[in-house]
């Protein structure tokens, strides 16, 4: 008998993924996206008539409730979240409705309905912020300091929480960045790799940023905050695995997902333009209008653990990935 998978989140970078391998494994899965007039979603077209689209939100208690009590999943993901930290500054409110109480909603509805369900809460390497440390463990204290990574914080204690006064079989991932060619023009692995693409392509109408203007300027511009920032950039699709073997662990627990590498913006930009044979030097500008009010330290996600008990590594290179990424925006923006 198959088993039965809710992910709250479909529509996302990391549900849609998951749903593809959750399907590959025999799953019938149900995914959620908030009510809209259109379903259209580019990342889960090719999921139309595999599985089964329900409109939910992490605002609504009842609309989440009421798919675990019909469905009653095996396992529940919970992928959905106000996931831009940027954001976070201008939707503070929102940000911790969505990303902090939304996760109690989505708990709640486990504990009172479905039980027996394994639950797994993406977290996020946010929480750590300013923690001075070369590498995060699961044993890295947090210091979060932007409202997204406070509110995954208070996600993250509130599924051990759940854990341990309920016995629910609930973990939770503390993922660093990871992207794809699925990720959204928000974040800046993406919007990196669409402005190379757009540049390349002459394309005359570039999407938008996430302050309205043109991607690429006239002139073949691409405008990015603070250069120096460093992240530690693994692949979305490796790291939905870690997802699912989490849940097929004998025992409840978080871990840790990450390359265990660090690069710049710098680095990124230089790889993504060259791999479409271009000079990033001549492309990229930094605008202050998209500083962040604090940036978070260098810190990068030290995944023994997961390694030990999951079997789970990254795979995929950081050069691998950015041009993967190009290539596929190469072929969008024509």
């Amino acid at each position: 008998m198959s088993k039965t998978a809710l992910i709250i989140g479909l529509s996302s970078q990391d549900g849609s993924y998951l749903a593809d391998l959750l399907l590959e494994k025999g799953y019938t899965v149900v995914g959620t996206i908030r009510r809209s007039t259109t379903v259209d979603k580019p990342n889960i077209r090719h999921l139309y008539g595999r599985v089964h689209i329900e409109a939910a939100d992490l605002l609504d208690q009842e609309s989440i409730a009421r798919l675990v009590r019909h469905y009653q999943p095996d396992e529940v993901y919970n992928i959905a979240a106000q996931s831009v930290p940027g954001d976070s500054w201008s939707h503070p409110l929102y940000t911790g409705e969505i990303t902090a109480l939304g996760v109690v909603r989505v708990m709640e509805a486990v504990r009172v309905h479905a039980p027996q369900a394994r639950v797994y809460q993406a977290t996020s390497r946010e929480i750590f912020g300013n923690v001075q440390a070369e590498s995060a463990t699961e044993q890295t204290p947090f210091d979060a300091n932007n409202p997204y990574g406070i509110a995954k914080a208070y996600a993250h204690m509130m599924t051990r929480c759940y854990r341990e006064s309920y016995g629910l079989f609930a973990c939770g991932g503390i993922l660093f960045n990871h992207e794809s060619p699925r990720r959204s023009l928000h974040f800046v692995t993406r919007k990196v790799t669409a402005a190379v693409a757009c540049i390349k392509n002459n394309v005359k109408n570039p999407p938008l940023d996430e302050l309205g203007r043109p991607l690429v300027t006239p002139d073949g511009k691409l405008k990015l905050g603070y250069l120096d920032a460093r992240r530690d950039w693994g692949y979305a699709k490796e790291y939905v695995e870690a997802m699912w073997l989490m849940l097929q662990n004998s025992e409840p627990k978080d871990y840790v997902i990450g390359t265990n590498t660090s690069y710049s913006v710098r680095d990124l930009c230089q790889v993504a333009f060259a791999a479409a044979g271009l000079d990033w030097q001549e492309h990229v500008q930094a605008d202050e209008a998209l500083l962040r009010p604090t940036e978070i330290t260098v810190l990068k996600g030290d995944y023994t653990q997961a390694r030990q008990d999951l079997g789970w590594q990254p795979r995929t290179s950081f050069a691998e990935l950015i041009g993967l990424m190009v290539e596929a925006d190469l072929a969008l923006f024509r």
